[in-house]
Order: structure tokens, then sequence, then C-alpha cells
């Protein structure tokens, strides 16, 4: 009789911990929300000023969709890849990187991960960027609070 109780509770205790850990995989930065106020451009898209939700869109931290929250065909879905913060944020966060009134979306970051997401720079933000170093500049970094 013991012997069934404790193999009952050891079962039950592991199916536990197999529900609960693809559970906790996909909880961190599933979704944040931002206001945005300025236009800013995602895989060549220029995306309006506005109330942003970031989410992933499957169980990889990799693949995330950015959308307007009040108007929905305002949206890009886009691929990152893992970058490692200089310090582990306390709040969530996204950056941008500024090139005069053109913003590029750059990084997403979780709050209290090790790892964030970032994106990698497209043709056009590299050709604005090779124009400003030839004039001795850089591009400013933006960062604003999500929640």
């Amino acid at each position: 009789m013991r012997k069934q109780i404790l193999s009952a509770v050891v079962t039950g205790c592991l199916l536990a911990l197999l529900i609960a850990a693809p559970a906790r995989a996909q909880v961190p930065g599933t979704m944040m929300r931002a206001t945005i106020p300025f236009d800013f451009i995602v895989r060549g898209k220029t995306l309006p000023a506005g109330f942003y939700e970031i989410r992933r869109i499957g169980d990889s931290p990799q693949g995330l969709i950015i959308q307007n929250v009040n108007e929905k065909h305002d949206h890009v879905i886009f691929e990152t890849e893992p970058v490692q913060p200089k310090e582990i944020p306390n709040r969530g966060e996204i950056v941008f990187h500024r090139y005069g009134d053109t913003y590029f979306l750059s990084e997403v970051l979780t709050s209290g991960e090790e790892t964030g997401q970032e994106l990698m720079p497209s043709r056009a933000e590299l050709g604005l960027r090779r124009e400003m170093a030839s004039n001795g500049a850089e591009p400013e970094t933006v960062t604003l609070a999500v929640y």
C-alpha cells in the first residue's frame, strides 16, 4: 500500500514538472506594451507612432510580432538574434537607433532576462550608418520602457 501511494505521489510530481516546464518557457517576454511617440521602421515597413504590443509568435523567443493596439493592420512579424545586454534590465525595454528623424527598431529586452533579442540592421539602416560615419557622426540610441 505504501509503495502504491509513494508511486502515485512520485508520478504526480513528475507529471506536474513536465507540464510546468513548457509553460515557464513561454512566460517570459510573451507580451509587452509600449507607447512609441515617433514613426519607426521594422524590416523595411514604417509604422506610425502609437500604442504597440510586442509578443512571441511561437515558443521560440526569436520570432516576434509588433502590432499597433488600435490599428491592427499596422504590424510586422520579424526574426531576431539573441544578444547579451550590458546589464540585466529591471524593466522591459525596446531600443531604437535614430538617424536624424528616422528610427529603426533595434532590440527588445525583457525584464529580468539575461538574453535580449536584437534585430539585424536592414540595408537602409546600414546605408544611413555609413553616411553618418563618413560625416564623423554616430546614430543615437533611444530606449523606451515597456509594460
